[in-house]
């Protein structure tokens, strides 16, 4: 593969990474306006993105792991109220809320209180694994459908 191809799926899969974590990035942007360019093979395009998004919801779980260590300090941003509601939340929709991950706005903090709720780690990645490949796969249906 040459450099200039490598540096595309590079591209996507750091700007996947970057849109699932709290930072704001549009990956799916980015990957239709690839798509529509023909710009790398779509499977391998598809595969970048997933793979970078779903690393990143990652990094959002381990986060919140650790995070929740530092719940008796100061500066700690969750009141107990606060992660009792969040805890009581997660149990009533349950790990299919995790499908959602990929959803803007909501999705990112979830995958964090996943972490903070000490959410099973394979059961994690499995739904989010789901939930994230089917988005793109609807994103480059969709491109595909309007080309």
């Amino acid at each position: 593969m040459p450099w200039p191809d490598l540096l595309l799926y590079l591209g996507l899969f750091l700007n996947a990474f970057v849109a699932a974590t709290l930072l704001p990035a549009l990956s799916e942007v980015t990957l239709a306006s690839l798509i529509a360019a023909e710009q790398g093979t779509p499977l391998l395009l598809f595969l970048a993105a997933t793979a970078g998004n779903v690393l990143g919801s990652v990094l959002n779980w381990w986060m919140g792991l650790k995070l929740l260590h530092f719940k008796d300090s100061k500066w700690f941003p969750f009141s107990d109220s606060q992660l009792a509601r969040g805890h009581a939340a997660f149990s009533r929709y349950g790990y299919p809320a995790l499908l959602f991950a990929w959803v803007p706005i909501i999705g990112d903090p979830l995958t964090l209180a996943a972490g903070m709720l000490r959410v099973r780690f394979l059961p994690f990645l499995v739904l989010v694994l789901i939930g994230k490949s089917v988005r793109y796969a609807l994103v480059i249906t969709g491109v595909h459908a309007i080309l």
